[in-house]
């Protein structure tokens, strides 16, 4: 499947109001969710089938590789409980600004609030701007600019009081 067939597979779905597709071929599954107020989704994985013998059942199931998580664990000290935590709500690439030569959407001590843009994730070419769902103040950025990110992985700690 060539990328520009991906892409326009995400416009129909963005625009077509639905929450799920899922497309496997020989080569390529490819699911897309759309969670309600949410940019949109995208995990692609290699289909790999195992050879059938006689001592295997037909319906053998499909083994999809798993990516190691390779960013080091937050160190969640106790003072660290009153904080709230922005998580990545994709895997891609984190950047802090919308471009090199542009200021950094947040830094530590900046007041957000909710619907404020606070860094942009790169997944596929597709930029996905982040933003806050809560009021507070930035307390911590937890990573680094232009560094992979995986799904759910905190991102920053926000003092919402």
């Amino acid at each position: 499947m060539k990328l520009t067939e991906i892409q326009d597979l995400i416009k129909f779905v963005s625009k077509s109001g639905v929450s799920e597709v899922e497309l496997e071929t020989k080569e390529i599954k490819i699911v897309i969710r759309t969670p309600k107020n949410a940019p949109i989704v995208m995990q692609a994985a290699p289909v790999m089938s195992a050879p059938v013998n006689q001592a295997q059942p037909v319906n053998t199931p499909v083994a999809t590789p798993v990516s190691e998580n390779k960013t080091p664990a937050v160190n969640t000290a106790s003072d660290d409980s009153k904080y709230v935590t922005i998580k990545s709500p994709m895997i891609g690439t984190f950047y802090r600004s919308a471009g090199p030569d542009k200021p950094s959407f947040v830094n530590v001590g900046d007041e957000i609030s909710a619907g404020k843009p606070v860094c942009i994730i790169e997944a596929m070419k597709l930029f996905n701007e982040i933003e806050s769902d809560i009021k507070g103040k930035i307390v911590k950025v937890l990573v680094n600019d232009a560094t992979p990110v995986e799904y759910d992985q905190p991102l920053f700690l926000v003092d919402p009081s």
